[in-house]
């Protein structure tokens, strides 16, 4: 099989997988998604800021606008995840690998990558036992040595956990952060995603792609063309706001990203999927508050 022929397949299988995979939990709370919706609204439990018990968190997200939440993983404590879904009615899309900042798939020690291997594996079961279907991926640090070995190095370790993913019908998402990995940090903003699409189309796997975060690479390139090139490569999408005249994060609808571009290319590369909220949380009221920071964002 040729590479240009295996890529094609591959991102074919992941835009029907992921169709069927998005509207899946959805289908499990009490009223079905409307058709004319493409974004779903998720985001990370440590922006929850409520007290009480898992449940109450899980409502207040409900309540706030929210059709899902990610969790952490591995950490999670599965069983009480699971009876705060039923009682919430608020499904688990995916995690977040909670290790992947300190335990790398980019180290030059094998025995801290044979551990990162473990918590990827642990992380997908963990959302596989709880219904969600992406574990983010941070896949390391550019410090961890030059690009030429971190990138085969990273690439052959997380391929070990691909069988499982596929066993399990979990996406390994890998998520576009300031790691000085696959960009230049000390760039400008005229730079391209090219990287970050060779390097998914080097697993020549459906199970791994994108969680394509909106507001993270905004200071090194233009995010719609960011979103172009990585087509169906996005598994799913983070969102913060960013602004470059003042070179900081901000909330989603403040700063400078050009947001109407940002729909226009999504819509361009048919993306229908979980979006997810990446910035400061709070109470009730600032869940609401991001919540609908997101319709605007995305012109819901």
């Amino acid at each position: 099989m040729s590479f240009q022929f295996a890529t094609v397949s591959r991102r074919r299988f992941v835009q029907s997988a992921a169709a069927l995979a998005v509207v899946h939990p959805l289908l499990a709370r009490s009223e079905e998604p409307s058709a004319t919706r493409r974004i779903y609204k998720t985001l990370k439990i440590g922006m929850v800021r409520v007290k009480g018990t898992l449940t109450e968190k899980f409502r207040a997200v409900k309540e706030a606008g929210f059709e899902g939440i990610e969790m952490n993983a591995p950490g999670m404590n599965v069983d009480q995840t699971k009876i705060a879904i039923t009682e919430s009615g608020l499904p688990v899309d995916g995690t977040v690998c909670s290790s992947h900042w300190q335990v790398r798939h980019t180290s030059p020690e094998a025995a801290t990558r044979e551990k990162a291997l473990d918590h990827l594996k642990t992380a997908l079961r963990d959302t596989k036992a709880v219904g969600g279907n992406t574990v983010l991926l941070v896949v390391g640090r550019g410090s961890d040595g030059p690009e030429e070995e971190i990138w085969p190095r990273s690439i052959e370790n997380i391929s070990k956990a691909l069988p499982l993913a596929a066993e399990l019908g979990v996406y390994i998402a890998i998520e576009n952060v300031w790691n000085q990995f696959l960009y230049d940090h000390d760039g400008d903003s005229r730079q391209t995603a090219d990287k970050f699409a060779k390097y998914v189309d080097e697993f020549n796997s459906p199970w791994i792609g994108m969680q394509y975060d909106i507001g993270n690479h905004w200071k090194y390139g233009d995010a719609a063309e960011w979103i172009r090139t990585l087509g169906k490569r996005i598994v799913k999408l983070d969102l913060k706001g960013f602004s470059r005249a003042d070179n900081k994060f901000t909330k989603i609808t403040e700063g400078d990203i050009d947001w109407k571009g940002v729909q226009k290319a999504l819509r361009d590369i048919g993306y229908t999927g979980w979006a997810a909220a990446e910035v400061a949380g709070g109470d009730l009221d600032r869940l609401r508050e991001v919540s609908g920071n997101m319709d605007v964002a995305f012109g819901l």
